[in-house]
Parts: structure tokens; sequence; C-alpha cells
């Protein structure tokens, strides 16, 4: 039997949604605002230096529970179900962005350069037709990366949760998010 992890007064917050949904940008906003860990889940994900091959998710999950283990503040923010789930035995608040299809395609076109996924804004760029096609299929495709798993996820959590319909304002911050530093 797994002990429960230990409570500690630090700020926990577990983001998921689909590519696009604002997630890196929510977590480094609250980051910066709570002096919070970031963990972004496509780094254990995925395998080092090779974006294209997956790690197998026991390590990622691993991973992602020794990440939040050894903060007491900290966000993850990832499109991965499972690995969201693992962190959620941390008792984190559960943020789920679903702002539509629509709001996801917009944001992957206007994203910044990601230097941690792509050796250039050139490579990043070649990859967006790719993105698109993929983010279109969150609503249709199975698998931890779904919409379904998304909301499975979010629907069997017990703790504290909140979803955001439409990619949340951040410059000023709305009032939907400053109650997330609370």
């Amino acid at each position: 039997m797994t002990a429960a992890p230990p409570r500690s007064p630090g700020m926990r917050i577990a983001i998921f949604g689909n590519s696009g949904s604002g997630k890196s940008t929510l977590a480094n906003w609250l980051a910066e605002s709570a002096d919070l860990a970031v963990l972004d889940l496509d780094t254990v994900a995925w395998e080092p230096g090779q974006p294209a091959v997956e790690r197998p998710s026991a390590l990622a999950e691993a991973d992602v529970a020794a990440f939040c283990d050894a903060h007491a503040r900290w966000v993850v923010e990832g499109c991965y179900a499972n690995l969201v789930a693992a962190a959620l035995r941390f008792e984190p608040l559960l943020v789920f962005l679903d702002p539509g299809l629509e709001g996801c395609l917009a944001n992957c076109r206007s994203r910044p350069w990601e230097p941690h996924k792509y050796p250039s804004r050139q490579a990043q760029d070649a990859n967006l037709e790719f993105l698109v096609s993929w983010v279109a299929e969150y609503y249709t495709r199975d698998g931890p990366m779904s919409l379904r798993a998304h909301q499975e996820v979010f629907a069997g959590y017990a703790g504290r949760k909140i979803e955001f319909r439409r990619v949340p304002g951040l410059s000023p911050p709305e009032p939907g998010v400053l109650a997330l530093l609370r």
C-alpha cells in the first residue's frame, strides 16, 4: 500500500487541456506570480533530444510524482491525462482549459518560439500544419491526449477544480485567474 504524500502548506496546481488552450502561458504566469516550480509535461513524456519518441508511461508518471514530491509549491501543465493524474495524489487545484477549437488554433498560430521543444523558430513553424491537424483531432481521438480522457480525469477528481471554457485573460488578470492564487 502506498502512503499518502505529506500535507504541505504549499500551492499546487495541475493544468491540462488541448494543445493551444493556454496551459503553458497560464502556468508560467502563475509560476511568476506565486513563485512556483514549473513542470512542462512534454519534458517527461518524450525522450530527451528525441521529441518524436515517447517515453514509457510508467517512467514519465514516476518523474511527475518525483517532481511533485520534491517541491512544496508547483504547477504542472500538459495535455497528458495520465501524467496529470499522476500529480493528483498530491491534491492540487485542477485546472481544465477547454476554450474550443478556434481558441486553440488561434493560440497555436500565434505561439512564441518554444526553444525547449524546437531548435529554431523555423523548425517550430515547419511543424504548424501538423499541429493544427492534431489540435483538431482532440475532439474525436481516444487516448490520454483526448477531450474524452480529460473530461474523465476532471469529472473523477474529488479535489478543488475549475474549468475555463475560454482562454483566460492574464493582462490584466481576470478574477477567475486571480482566484487560482488563493
